[in-house]
Parts: structure tokens; C-alpha cells; sequence
């Protein structure tokens, strides 16, 4: 309502701040569109700050927002970024500023879709979806190909016709689906069972040539990632071009940036692979050769050696050393057995002379007494009692008197 006011009657400009609050208030929540221009998140703040500003008419109004409103958007939301926020208007007396207090916010057009997108991205890799220990390595050549295309479609022809100049004898089992439109998502997903379910079927290739984020949303779609999730088989994603990344990129086997490049990753090319084959067969060769002259040197080297020159020359030597320690072995013998036989006889003659039987000999006697023991004192005998005398020719009886 108007105020009567005039130069006589001015009001107070706290009671004109607090008459524009109170007019604001009674606004309530509105939901504006604006771009931001300034954005501003500081570590461990609970509120964002950012600037929204209406390009066409060059106006921009302050927006502050609690973090976890803004976390909500924060991976598709920066400066530059058209948003729809719901806010409620603010007047800030003291300084006489306006603000928006935003309770949400949305991106605008393909932003939300983006925004969704990133959620179930971050809620399947939460659930290991997209964990690279789940890759499976491609076979290096596959007995029959799965490739899943629209149909008389240009990546069709681009897989097609790539791959079979690479390796002419390669096979495919084609799946023509809809690769948009509210059926692609069904198609693809039963085309994909369908050939994971082929036992000759090596490996899948899904591809679709470039086009929008809503012409590529199918291949985003939660149930065709969770089916790809559950193949046997290993699949390549092969959608769009090279900036283009749907879900499917992610959980696939193996990315490829086109259809083209799926064909040059799946199927190995022939004429590489006869250059391979060559170069490493004139690698073995030379490897070969180098080990036969390696060891033909050595042989050389041996047979050159004097002992291999004249190989009875050693027996002749080890002959001569044998017969030398045989004639030392001898000598050495002869030697001790002339001592030995030189000690024995002094020995003996020593023992002869020294015997009872040579002291009888030169007229001596042994007196005994009947049960052998020897008579060496005459108190060692009776008067009457016989003896036995042994002399050196014999023996003979005699009687002790008195």
C-alpha cells in the first residue's frame, strides 16, 4: 500500500528497511532461474554462497543455501551452470540487501538429467559395479563375435567392415535392437542375454553411433547396466564418440571411443600378426644361430686342446706313473722285507743262544721233579726221592741220596 510520506513528513530509513521486509516476507518461497556467477564453498562451512544472475536483463541476486542443499547438485553444478532454485526471499536490514535463503536446487534441461545420471553412477560404483578387478581380459582371437547395432545403422557397417579387413575370417552373430526411443533399453538388454547365453560367442560388442545425452540415455539405463554386470561373456561398449561416456562405458569389459576402434580392439589384424609371426621367427632363428656358432666355437676351442690332439697321451703318462710307483712300491718292499729278515735272524740267534736247550748242549742238566716243577735248590728236594734229569740228548731217572 502507498505511504503518505513528503519532505515534511520523510520516514526513517530503518522504518522503510523494516516496510520492505515485511512486504518480502509475505512473498514466501518462489522457484527462480538464474546462472551462476560466483560460487563459494569453504572448507568446513555449513553455507554456500553463490550469485544468480538473469543474462538477458544483466540482474543478479545473492542465494546462500546450507552444504549438504548444494552437495545434493555439487558434481554437475558449477559457475557458468543454469540452475532452478527454490528459495525463499530474504531482507537483510541493516545493509539493505536482498538474498535468496534456497531450500533446493535443480540443474536446468539436461543438467537434471545429468544430475540423475550421476546419482545412479555413484549408487552402482557404491556397489561395486565398476570395480576394474571385475574386468575380463578380451580372448586375442574370438570364434564368433556378438555385436548388438541398430539396424543398416553406420556403426553396424564401421564394425563390420573394420573388423573383417583386419581378419577376414572372423564371424559375427548380429543383434539388430533399437538403439533409442522408449524400447532400446528393452531390445538391447535381451539382445545382450540372448548372445551371452551363445556358447561360441567369445565376446559382445554393444555399440551405437554418436548423438544427444537423450539420444544416449538408454545406454545409461539401470537395468541395462546390471544386465551387462551379470554376463559370462566379455562386453565392449562401443557408444557415441570419444567425449560421449554413458553408464554402459563403465561397467563394460572394455571401453572403446567408437565402433571403429571396438572392431581394432576385438579383432586382431592379420597382416600385423603375419609381421609378428615373421619377426619373431627370424628372432628365434637368430637366436638359434647365435647358440650353434656359440657352441661351435667351444667345440672347436676343446678339440684344439692338447688332450683332445693326443688323447692316448694321458693314458701314457698315467701308465708311466703307474709302472714307476709299482717299481718304488717293490724296492720299498724289498727293502723292508731284507730288514725284516735281517731282524729276525739276529733274533733267532740271539733266542738260540740264550735257550736252556743250547745251555744243555754245552753239558748242562735240568733236575725235575715227578710232577714237572723245576729243582732250583737242594733244599727243594728229600733224600730218596726220584728226579728226572733232561740233558740235551734226552732225559733219565735218578734218585737223590743222602
Amino acid at each position: 500500500m502507498a505511504l503518505n510520506t513528503s519532505a515534511d513528513a520523510p520516514l526513517p530509513v530503518g522504518e522503510v528497511s523494516r516496510l520492505i521486509g515485511g512486504w518480502i516476507d509475505r512473498l514466501g518461497a518462489v522457484w527462480v532461474e538464474g546462472q551462476i556467477t560466483q560460487l563459494s564453498r569453504r572448507p568446513g562451512a555449513g553455507v554456500v554462497f553463490l550469485t544468480l544472475r538473469d543474462p538477458s536483463y544483466d540482474i543478479s541476486v545473492s542465494v546462500t543455501c546450507f552444504r549438504q542443499v548444494f552437495d545434493a547438485v555439487a558434481d554437475v553444478v558449477a559457475e557458468g551452470a543454469r540452475v532452478v532454485v527454490h528459495a525463499k526471499p530474504e531482507w537483510y536490514a541493516p545493509r539493505g540487501q536482498l538474498s535468496l535463503r534456497a531450500v533446493e536446487m535443480r540443474p536446468v534441461g539436461i543438467g537434471e538429467l545429468l544430475a540423475r545420471l550421476e546419482q545412479l553412477k555413484r549408487t552402482l560404483g557404491a556397489e561395486g559395479l565398476f570395480a576394474p578387478e571385475r574386468k575380463r581380459p578380451l580372448p586375442f582371437l574370438p570364434h564368433r563375435v556378438g555385436l548388438v547395432v541398430g539396424r543398416a545403422s553406420a556403426a553396424e557397417r564401421d564394425v563390420l567392415e573394420n573388423a573383417r579387413r583386419r581378419w577376414p575370417a572372423v564371424r559375427f552373430e548380429v543383434r539388430n535392437v533399437a538403439v533409442q526411443g522408449v524400447h532400446a533399453v528393452s531390445q538391447v538388454v535381451q539382445a545382450v542375454k540372448e548372445l551371452d547365453g551363445l556358447p561360441d560367442v567369445d565376446v559382445i560388442i554393444v555399440a551405437r553411433g554418436g548423438g544427444s545425452v537423450e539420444d544416449l540415455l538408454p545406454f545409461s539405463d539401470e537395468q541395462l547396466v546390471r544386465a551387462v554386470s551379470e554376463c559370462r561373456t566379455p562386453v565392449v561398449s562401443a557408444i557415441g564418440h570419444e567425449p560421449d561416456s554413458p553408464l554402459l562405458d563403465l561397467v563394460a569389459d572394455l571401453r572403446a571411443s567408437t565402433p571403429t576402434d571396438a572392431a581394432k580392439k576385438v579383432v586382431p589384424d592379420v597382416g600385423e600378426e603375419l609381421e609378428r609371426v615373421r619377426h619373431l621367427r627370424d628372432r628365434a632363428l637368430r637366436t638359434v644361430q647365435a647358440v650353434l656358432d656359440r657352441e661351435e666355437r667351444g667345440l672347436a676351442h676343446a678339440l684344439a686342446r692338447p688332450v683332445m690332439e693326443h688323447p692316448q697321451r694321458m693314458v701314457e703318462e698315467r701308465e708311466a706313473e703307474v709302472d714307476a710307483l709299482v717299481a718304488r712300491s717293490r724296492r720299498v718292499l724289498g727293502h723292508l722285507l731284507d730288514r725284516a729278515d735281517s731282524e729276525l735272524s739276529h733274533t733267532r740267534a740271539r733266542v738260540l743262544s740264550l735257550s736252556p736247550v743250547a745251555t744243555m748242549e754245552r753239558g748242562y742238566a735240568v733236575l725235575q721233579r715227578t710232577d714237572g716243577a723245576v729243582v732250583s735248590s737242594p733244599d727243594d728236594v728229600a733224600a730218596g726221592e726220584e728226579l728226572r734229569a733232561r740233558v740235551f740228548e734226552g732225559e733219565f731217572a735218578v734218585r737223590v741220596s743222602e
